[in-house]
């Protein structure tokens, strides 16, 4: 049996500084990051989805800080580009699951 992978579509490696740098909607505009607004759990910060074409989703907790979430947004931005970012703070983490077959 193969397992199949998803390609995704090549995209512009952005500086470390532009993800730090650019207005957060200005960014996720630029990568075509979509954005799911969830009532979710106390402990959720944030997810990201790469969908089968490659396109972006990433779900945001509702009720959140908003400095909470420009820094999630970013670090989950820069996992997926595979830009190397400052780390989260010690409250926080990211974790990639991989695909299932």
């Amino acid at each position: 049996m193969q397992k199949s992978t998803c390609a995704m579509p090549e995209r512009p490696v952005p500086s470390t500084g532009h993800l730090m740098d650019t207005p957060l909607d200005e960014l996720l505009a630029e990568f075509g990051v979509d954005v799911s607004v969830l009532e979710t759990g106390p402990g959720f910060t944030g997810g990201t989805y790469v969908r089968a074409d490659g396109s972006l989703l990433f779900v945001r907790p509702a009720g959140r800080p908003e400095a909470e979430w420009e820094m999630m947004a970013r670090s989950m931005l820069g996992a997926v580009l595979r830009v190397s970012l400052p780390p989260l703070p010690d409250l926080y983490q990211l974790t990639e699951l991989e695909p299932s077959a």
